[in-house]
């Protein structure tokens, strides 16, 4: 049988600081608990709190309990359940002035309240029943998405959809469960009522499932944080040049001495609603110079860690020596995404050789035919020729394996242990029944595998996993 813990919520009033912090036209402060509207009608001036209604907005003041005026303030007042936090929720919207969030939560307290803990409001919305815990991580997510991608993968996460994908897995392996729960009931009579063939088919389907989304966790990770771009190149290739091209300002100091980019200079850029990290390194080539030495080998870690790798080759010197110093790094780093640069060609007079003419994404005419790169584009650094068409291109490969519109993806390091576990249980389901194991033997495997996956939605939680879920909240949230 599943098991939830039930961790019951104390009957404190909270209240927190919502807004973020330091100095703005207004902060948001946030009251919630069965005695928030008390609480506040203790320092309140203006509407009689007991007669107004939920979801109503009120201007007033909160005064000291010297009946001094400490701020005029519009407050909003949901009724639970139907609020945030499934409590009753009264939200002060007052100036901005540090001073007088302090005062205020100070006040608050004095009254009555206490001060909410890390994630509290949203820990009470889950404990309520108006979130499930994969909703509430989504609102972490919401709250830190940095852009558009990152935003709508948390949106798909907090109003539910990712959840109700998952419940649709496990009301599948519930029946599988059950046909084979059944069976146990019947042990004495050695009576089959689940279709061996039907359970390998529902077993191996929900499988390649599990196994789809847990092959998204990477994409879904580098959307979420950003994609780890690294411009490499050989020394005074441009890419100093190319990167302030792409971050639209004079990041990287840029001169025609080689090495003059010793260490790794870092910016992030949105690019069509994805976010980006690049990473400008140092030029690759030998030296007795140990300071540069020292950016080389950064270099050199870095590109392990890159998801794309922008490979600059300089046309105006010898293509083939380059190239191949290219290609050789290339095939050492199989991990990544690799794009060859061919910059300057604003400077050649010649046409490009065939092989280097080649810009379509993912086709089969790849550099020197070893399919090393995803794509091949000829760029000028310097005039900007060329660099909507590798924004493109790069946008194209953070979203090869992932489409906004229909798939779900993982973002979050829990949800992906979570369901790497229950593909290994399920996995070691799907061989007892070839090996014609027992019923009890294969219901056990199942039962892990709902287990697991119940632990993504907080339909089985323990105490340890809710404190290391809401303790990632800000206070106020």
């Amino acid at each position: 049988m599943e098991q939830t813990v039930n961790t019951a919520i104390d009957g404190d009033t909270i209240v927190a600081v919502s807004t973020p912090s330091g100095v703005g036209g207004i902060a948001v402060i946030r009251l919630s608990g069965k005695d928030s509207l008390k609480i506040l009608s203790k320092c309140w001036k203006g509407t009689n709190l007991s007669e107004i209604v939920s979801h109503t907005a009120h201007l007033g003041k909160i005064l000291f309990e010297n009946g001094d005026a400490l701020d005029e303030v519009v407050v909003t007042y949901f009724k639970g359940p139907k609020s945030y936090t499934g409590e009753d929720v009264v939200e002060i919207s007052c100036h901005g002035s540090k001073w007088i969030q302090r005062e205020i939560v100070n006040l608050m307290i004095r009254q009555g309240a206490r001060p909410a803990e890390p994630g509290e409001f949203t820990k009470r919305a889950f404990l309520n029943g108006r979130l499930d815990l994969a909703q509430a991580e989504g609102v972490i997510d919401l709250i830190s998405s940095s852009s558009r991608a990152s935003h709508r993968m948390a949106m798909q996460q907090a109003n539910g959809r990712f959840s109700g994908y998952l419940g649709e897995l496990r009301d599948s392996l519930i029946e599988f469960a059950s046909l084979l729960e059944l069976e146990l009931d019947f042990s004495e009579e050695e009576v089959e009522f689940a279709d061996r063939e039907k359970l390998r088919d529902l077993a191996d389907g929900i499988i390649n499932i599990l196994n789809r989304l847990a092959a998204s966790y990477s994409t879904g990770k580098a959307l979420k944080d950003g994609v780890p771009v690294v411009i490499a190149g050989a020394p005074n290739a441009g890419k100093s040049t190319l990167l302030n091209q792409l971050l639209d300002e004079d990041k990287a100091i840029v001169s025609d001495i080689p090495g003059t980019t010793r260490d790794i200079i870092e910016d992030t850029c949105e690019i069509n609603g994805i976010l980006f990290r690049f990473a400008d390194t140092a030029g690759l080539r030998e030296t007795e110079d140990s300071v540069e030495r020292i950016g080389i080998n950064r270099a050199e870690d870095r590109l392990t860690k890159a998801s794309i790798i922008l490979w600059l080759l300089d046309m105006t010197r010898d293509v083939n020596a380059e190239l191949k110093e290219i290609e050789n790094r290339v095939a050492a780093l199989p991990e990544a995404t690799h794009v060859l640069l061919c910059n300057k060609t604003d400077l050649i007079e010649d046409a490009l050789p065939h092989y280097l003419r080649c810009n379509k994404l993912n086709n089969n005419n790849f550099i020197s035919h070893n399919n090393k790169f995803a794509a091949v584009l000829q760029i000028s650094a310097s005039h900007g020729e060329g660099i909507d068409e590798l924004r493109n291109t790069m946008t194209t490969i953070a979203c090869r394996d992932y489409n906004s519109e229909t798939d779900m993806i993982l973002t979050n390091g829990r949800h992906y242990a979570a369901v790497t576990r229950g593909i290994e249980a399920l996995r070691r389901a799907r061989a007892a029944l070839d090996t014609g194991l027992s019923a009890d033997f294969i219901a056990q495997d199942v039962r892990e595998a709902l287990h697991h996956l119940g632990l993504l939605t907080g339909s089985i939680t323990t105490p340890d996993l809710l404190a290391s879920v809401f303790t990632r909240f800000c206070i106020g949230k």
